[in-house]
């Protein structure tokens, strides 16, 4: 007996379901961005966008959806050349594969130039760009970090620049790619890693740069979620694309904007030789004010001399004139204060208690100290009895009133 082998059959839904999952995959695996050329633009609510994506020379059309906050304001023009990247899918009630739009960008300079201006409207709106935020740089950072290609001439000149005007520098460089569809999240990584670096370790300054070029070009750094990662940055962000005629929405969100990947160097560490400048300037500076400020104490000084001499001479000849009148008339006080002298020492001598001793009499004292009653003293005391010449200790037997 042969046996049959039974065939799995699916509904539509299912085998539209196993079709999807199969896109699901691939759109996982490889997601490369989808070009060509919009017509058929149509939007529902002011929310809802479709329009077809065609490629005129194959006569290929492709369904896309989309929505309108996700095209950041910026309207989809008939004949509009688009780059988008999204997940396809076939929709069960109309059996239709569509592209379900994530991201879009417009190719060739005037719808390029319009959305550009659409989003710096918007991000000037929220305040991305305001002043008041911007940060000042550290005047000698040790630790910076540099977020370009490796394979950039910004990279080479930047650091030419940056070794020519100051050494001893650690530079961090994050290797990005600056141009092309991995471009956006390189840069929003490398601000990630940046910025979750522990405080020791992170640079003090963030240097984002590249060469210069058209809008097309320059599509990673015109990019919101760029610009968005430059101003979330905790750490300060210097901004230096291409030349000086070219601008950035990164431009605009960094705290310093510098003209071109060289002035970018410039602008972040002095030169050695406005350094010593700088220092030589504010030796000279010290130096001379040292000098006025000593000028000006001896000027004060001679003048305070001068004043003194002048007064000295004025109150020397007060005092000669004085002592000359003391002089003549002291005579007789001095005969006068001799007499009176000479009785007041006569009368200290005989009070003198030495002058007293010699006389027979004694100092009596208890433990230093001189008695003048015999009610001081009680039978069993010491006392030291001083005469003229010598001294001795006795002991009190009795006590006479």
């Amino acid at each position: 007996m042969i046996m049959e082998e039974q065939t799995q059959i699916l509904e539509v839904h299912e085998y539209l379901a196993l079709i999807n999952e199969s896109l699901r995959v691939f759109a996982d695996t490889i997601t490369p961005p989808i070009e060509g050329e919009a017509s058929d633009v149509r939007v529902s609510q002011d929310k809802w966008v479709s329009f077809d994506l065609k490629d005129p020379k194959e006569q290929a059309v492709l369904k896309c959806f989309t929505t309108t906050w996700k095209l950041g304001g910026v309207k989809i023009e008939e004949g509009a050349r688009v780059r988008v990247n999204g997940y396809p899918k076939v929709y069960e009630r109309f059996g239709m594969l569509k592209l379900n739009v994530e991201k879009l960008e417009f190719v060739g300079e005037g719808q390029l130039k319009k959305a550009y201006e659409a989003l710096k409207k918007r991000l000037a709106q929220e305040g991305v760009f305001d002043a008041s935020r911007k940060r000042a740089l550290v005047r000698f950072p040790l630790c910076i970090g540099l977020i370009t290609s490796r394979d950039a001439a910004a990279y080479g000149d930047f650091l030419r620049i940056l070794s020519g005007r100051m050494g001893g520098l650690t530079i961090l460089h994050a290797n990005v790619h600056v141009q092309g569809a991995n471009a956006v999240s390189d840069i929003v990584n490398a601000f990630d890693m940046f910025n979750s670096m522990q405080a020791e370790d992170r640079p003090e300054v963030i240097v984002l740069t590249r060469g210069g070029g058209g809008l097309e070009d320059l599509h990673a750094f015109n990019d919101e979620q760029t610009a968005r990662a430059v101003f979330a940055s905790k750490i300060p962000v210097v901004c230096g694309v291409g030349h000086e005629r070219d601008e950035s929405l990164c431009d605009f969100a960094a705290d310093v904007r510098a003209s071109t990947p060289s002035n970018a160097a410039e602008i972040i560490v002095p030169s050695r030789r406005e350094v010593e400048n700088e220092i030589s300037m504010m030796i000279e500076r010290m130096a001379s004010i040292f000098n006025d400020s000593l000028s000006s104490k001896m000027s004060e000084a001679v003048h305070s001399a001068n004043v003194f001499v002048r007064d000295f001479e004025a109150r020397k000849q007060d005092a000669d004139a004085l002592l000359s009148n003391l002089l003549s008339s002291a005579g007789m006080w001095a005969e006068s204060m001799k007499s009176k002298i000479i009785s007041s020492a006569r009368l200290i001598d005989n009070v003198n208690p030495r002058k007293v001793l010699e006389r027979g009499y004694s100092i009596t004292r208890i433990k230093g100290r001189a008695l003048i009653s015999a009610h001081e003293l009680v039978q069993g005391n010491e006392v030291d009895v001083q005469l003229h010449k010598g001294s001795f200790i006795s002991t009190v037997k009795t006590v006479k009133s």
